[in-house]
């Protein structure tokens, strides 16, 4: 399990964690599993700006004002129980000899836009096959 930090960034990159969790584990698939009601998985491209163009056009589909039902915590977090909706809180990714078999740009991040819980538990587990 990996425990993060998400205080500081909206998106956190778990690549080269979710790497050293199958280095030696041969060909299979690795999941990566966030179980917060409130955070998501993904693979994007980093570092290119892609990130935060990800944080942006989530932040204008689920603006932080009082429409929604689910009404506890800061303003507008209803908004973070949909999250989970448009960015699954899961991610599958074949695994060969170790090797996450990732595109050149595909990055494995943590999204997680709520304000009110920034520590964040990942489950990893992988299936041999």
């Amino acid at each position: 399990m990996l425990e993060v930090d998400t205080s500081r960034r909206r998106i956190v990159d778990l690549t080269e964690a979710v790497r050293g969790f199958c280095f030696a584990l041969g060909d299979g698939l690795c999941n990566v599993f966030v179980p917060h009601a409130t955070a998501g998985v993904a693979i994007i491209e980093t570092g290119a700006g892609s990130d935060h163009d990800l944080v942006d056009t989530l932040e204008r589909l689920l603006p932080r004002d009082d429409r929604y039902r689910h009404s506890h915590g800061s303003k507008g977090h209803g908004a973070d129980h949909v999250l989970p909706a448009l960015v699954a809180p899961s991610v599958t990714v074949p695994v060969t000899a170790g090797e996450l078999m990732l595109g050149t740009w595909q990055s494995i991040v943590l999204v997680d836009l709520n304000r009110d819980n920034p520590q964040r538990s990942v489950r990893l587990s992988f299936v041999a096959g």
